[in-house]
This record gives structure tokens, C-alpha cells and sequence, in this order.
């Protein structure tokens, strides 16, 4: 195999992950081939949150000013009651986000963030991004991966020095690991469905939000039977909700149909204002919630999955995406920073990364059981959120936005 071969980078997915590790690998010099299967790349789901941890790495890779036009800075994180509308905690953001973890806290719409990370691929010499191709077969042996990759009814082999899956929860790449490894796991469904609406700020929902919101915050409304987050997207000009509740699992894909019922019946003792929002801002679409739980994220050949397909997770720590950025950072750096040697970077790389997702999990965990409370625990935890300062409840976050991956890589290496 050629040295550009041996040094060339396969990713397999054009989301968020994808667009990142392309991205990262190229800031180390090292060439990158991006297959993605749609023909045209589109943005799934709507809003997102990206707090500094993110951010911090978006900026050090060029993309963080090209989505700054069209995303929004939150003043605070607000959390409300969804019965009395009274608000139980506020942790700020804004400058003092900024001041405290060294990047901004921000709200923008998927597909802005997409935008602005494919904006940057363009501009890359060293990466080529093939749309309308999917891997179909991977093969490895100690010195390469090859991957089969289908485009416009024609099948190739790519060699590279390492294949990335980035290709989301039903991650194909992760698919063929599975079919021959049982540590690499299949998604299954949480039992949980996200339901999401983007309305105008003009418009009559807008309008309701803007009654009971925090205006330019990220406001989250608590309640036993499901939690609702909404906060401004696009310039500030549209506002994104998406609500949680239980449900039956629907289509096996991004979005599904599904009886609007259950949303309106886990919201029964609701404020009548925030009832009215939810009725103003249908029809709702309804994703269903699928995780990715497996013993192993990459192969000492030279495989890797990142973000979705590594480690899907639910969104109630807002991280999803932050896991990916994060992921696709430090791989690239590693990767580089061990050439040649794909068995040493990639469980060098699992070691320092699995430790950080596991902890975000538990944070997600405890946040649902939290905002879910009913009955007495419910009680207690608005005592707590009300005896807790504003300082004590950023300062506990310091541990998740502050994280700087030279820090990590520091303790690694002392």
C-alpha cells in the first residue's frame, strides 16, 4: 500500500460527527475520503444546544464563526414548574459562560451547524466529500481497511490507514462489526419519544411561548409525565420546542407518526398557557429516542465509530452532539499523533473517551429522574433548586462544559 494510502482517512457519515472528523484529521495533515449515502446532504431534527465543550473545539477548527451569524446566545438555562409556570433555577450563560469555561454557550438549528461545518470541509484541499455512496463492506488486515463503497451503481475499494464510522444510530459500519463481533451492539429503543415543532416568533405560538418563556433563554418546563425545552434558533427568529414523553416504539427511522395523543395526555395538569403553546405549535413530529449501549468502539486494525454510532444517547444532558464533536477531536489528534500505529492510538483513544460518555450518560440519567419528580421528590427537589445559587449550580457543570481536551491528554501522558 502507498504512503497515501497508509495515511488516508475513511469516514463513513456527513452528520455533525462525520463533518468533524474530517475536519480535525485534515487540521493534522492527514487526507480524508467523506462518504455519505444521502445524495444531498439535509439536516435531521431540528434545534441543538452546544455548550462550550463543543464550542471551544468548533472554534479551534474554523467553523465556530461561520455558524455565529445564525445562532443564538442564551442569556441563561431556566427551569420552570409546568404546573405554575414559577421558575425553580437559573444557571447563567451568556458572557458569563464564556468568562468561566472560555467558550460561548449556544442554540442553533441543526442544520445552520451543518451548514457552516460543510462551509469549512469545502474550503479543506484535503478532504473530498462523495455524496449519494454507501460502505457496504469493510475488510481488515494488519496493515489496512478497505471499504466497500457503492456510488451511482458502481462498487470500489478505498484503502485507508483508518475507516470512521460516523454514520449515526443505525450505523451500517457498526452493522458489519456486529455481524462478527458480539461486543458491537445493535440500537434499541428507549421507550421514550422526543416530539418536535420550530415556530415563527411572530406567529400565535410564538407569541404563546413568549408569555411564559424566558425570553432568550433556554427554558425547560418540568413536569412527572414529561419535560418540554424551548429556546430561539435561526437569528432568533423561529423558536424550537421539543417535548419527552413515554411511547410505543414507530418507524426505524429520524422521525415517525405517532398518536399525538400521548403527548397531550402526559401533559394532563399543565398550566393552561403552556397547554395553549403546545396546541398552537402542531402538528408535532415524533423521533423516536434509540441508544447505543456496546462494550467496544473501535477495532485495532483501524476502525473507529464515533458520536451516534458509538454511543447514542438520549438528549437530557443536551450532549449528543457535544459527545461527537468531542470524539472526532481527539481521535484525529491521537490517531496523528501515533502514525502507523492504529491498535495503540484507537485504545489509547477508547480509554480517555469512555470514562467521559459514561459520566455524561449518569448526568442524563439524573437530569430525567429529576425533571420527571412527582409527589414529595418533587417537592424536595424544588426546595434544593431554590436554596442552590445560581454560582453552585454552573459551578457543578464545570466538570462537563469546562472540559479541554489538552487537559486530558495531559493527564494521560503524566
Amino acid at each position: 500500500m502507498t504512503e497515501t494510502r497508509s495515511r488516508q482517512i475513511v469516514i463513513a457519515g456527513a452528520g455533525i460527527a462525520g463533518l468533524m472528523a474530517a475536519l480535525a484529521f485534515a487540521e493534522r495533515g492527514l487526507p480524508v475520503r467523506l462518504f455519505e449515502q444521502a445524495k444531498q446532504l439535509q439536516a435531521a431534527g431540528s434545534g441543538l444546544q452546544l455548550s462550550p465543550n463543543a464550542t471551544r473545539i468548533l472554534r479551534r477548527l474554523g467553523a465556530l464563526d461561520r455558524l455565529l451569524p445564525n445562532a443564538v446566545r442564551p442569556e441563561a438555562v431556566v427551569l420552570k414548574d409546568a404546573k405554575s409556570l414559577r421558575e425553580l433555577a437559573r444557571v447563567p450563560l451568556g458572557q458569563a459562560a464564556e468568562q468561566r469555561w472560555g467558550a460561548p454557550y449556544l442554540v442553533a438549528h441543526r442544520a445552520d451547524l451543518q451548514a457552516a461545518l460543510t462551509e469549512e470541509v469545502a474550503d479543506r484541499p484535503d478532504i473530498e466529500l462523495v455524496t449519494g455512496a454507501r460502505v457496504t463492506g469493510i475488510a481488515a488486515d494488519a496493515r489496512s481497511v478497505t471499504a466497500t463503497v457503492e456510488t451511482e451503481g458502481k462498487t470500489m475499494s478505498v484503502a485507508a490507514g483508518l475507516l470512521v464510522g460516523a454514520d449515526g444510530v443505525w450505523s451500517t459500519v457498526r452493522a458489519q462489526l456486529a455481524a462478527q463481533d458480539a461486543a458491537f451492539a445493535k440500537s434499541r429503543f428507549s421507550g421514550r419519544l422526543a416530539w418536535r415543532a420550530t415556530v415563527a416568533v411572530d406567529s400565535p405560538a410564538g407569541q404563546a411561548f413568549a408569555e411564559i418563556g424566558a425570553a432568550a433563554c433556554v427554558t425547560t418546563f418540568l413536569h412527572p409525565g414529561f419535560h418540554l425545552v424551548a429556546y430561539p434558533v435561526s437569528k432568533g427568529r423561529t423558536v424550537n420546542l421539543a417535548a419527552f414523553t413515554r411511547g410505543e416504539r414507530i418507524a426505524e427511522g429520524w422521525s415517525g407518526h405517532a398518536d399525538p395523543a400521548i403527548l397531550s395526555n402526559a401533559m394532563h395538569g399543565t398550566a393552561a398557557m403552556l397547554a395553549r403553546l403546545v396546541a398552537l405549535a402542531g402538528p408535532w413530529t415524533a423521533f423516536p429516542m434509540h441508544t447505543v449501549q456496546q462494550q467496544r468502539w473501535a477495532v485495532p486494525q483501524g476502525i473507529a465509530l464515533i458520536g451516534d454510532a458509538a454511543h447514542a444517547m438520549t438528549p437530557f444532558a443536551a450532549q449528543g452532539a457535544a459527545m461527537g464533536i468531542e470524539d472526532a477531536s481527539m481521535l484525529a489528534n491521537l490517531v496523528a499523533d501515533f502514525p502507523g500505529d492504529p491498535a495503540h492510538s484507537l485504545a489509547v483513544w477508547e480509554n480517555l473517551r469512555r470514562p467521559r460518555v459514561e459520566r455524561v450518560l449518569k448526568r442524563g440519567a439524573l437530569n430525567r429522574l429529576t425533571w420527571h419528580a412527582w409527589g414529595p421528590v418533587a417537592v424536595a427537589r424544588n426546595l434544593v433548586l431554590a436554596a442552590r445559587p445560581a454560582e453552585k449550580l454552573a459551578a457543578d457543570l464545570d466538570w462537563l462544559y469546562g472540559w479541554e481536551e489538552r487537559k486530558v491528554a495531559r493527564r494521560w501522558e503524566g
